[in-house]
């Protein structure tokens, strides 16, 4: 409670909706600007591909090189501010039990586990899953970008080289991010496997306005 005895802002916060992620799903939803999503790792070592796009204009997505350029570091933890690709607050970092996502990697697709894997054989994929999710939206393929990687581990070597390890998440950690602005949000249960120690698993939601 506040000092004269009123409730502070986040006791008045409402659960919406909790959504569980299979392994190698995604899903995508409506969250309007105050809302606040918690991407949680229900099992540990689980990666969860976040994307997002401006309600008011589609031309508006979730931008990494907007949001490390501005906050001046790859690793974006609680407190950080996502910005879209125009230079607008899109999401803050309210909470955040891991401190170690990633930014830098691009969804995996059809031509991920071609290229990296050598597997051509038919696989999910977080792209796939993404461009199912937000096509009722009017989201079109071409429009998802890099994504914001929860709980993902890439390290970065002194000559550049990436190495992607097992997430530091473990059994309940999570991302609370609030939105700066009304969004239609995509959000994964990661499908490749260098990203989730090889070892497929879900994610869990929880939406509050």
């Amino acid at each position: 409670m506040g000092p004269h005895g009123e409730p502070r802002a986040a006791e008045l916060a409402i659960l919406v909706q909790r959504i569980h992620l299979d392994p190698q799903t995604g899903t995508g939803f409506e969250l309007p600007r105050g809302g606040l999503l918690r991407v949680i790792d229900p099992t540990g070592e689980q990666v969860s591909d976040v994307t997002a796009f401006a309600k008011s204009d589609k031309r508006k997505w979730l931008s990494s090189g907007r949001s490390i350029d501005y906050a001046n570091t790859i690793y974006l933890t609680k407190g950080h501010v996502l910005y879209s690709n125009d230079s607008e607050p899109m999401f803050t970092i309210v909470d955040d039990t891991v401190g170690r996502h990633d930014f830098l990697l691009t969804p995996c697709s059809k031509q991920t586990f071609e290229i990296i894997y050598e597997n051509d054989a038919p696989h999910p994929s977080c792209f796939s899953n993404l461009v199912g999710a937000l096509e009722r939206f009017g989201i079109t393929p071409d429009r998802i970008p890099t994504t914001f990687n929860a709980f993902m581990n890439v390290m970065v070597a002194p000559n550049g080289e990436l190495t992607i390890g097992p997430p530091r998440s473990r059994r309940g950690d999570y991302l609370e991010l609030r939105a700066e602005m009304d969004v239609y949000v995509g959000v994964t249960a990661c499908s490749a496997e260098m990203s989730n120690n090889y070892s497929f698993k879900p994610i869990d939601i929880e939406i509050t306005t």
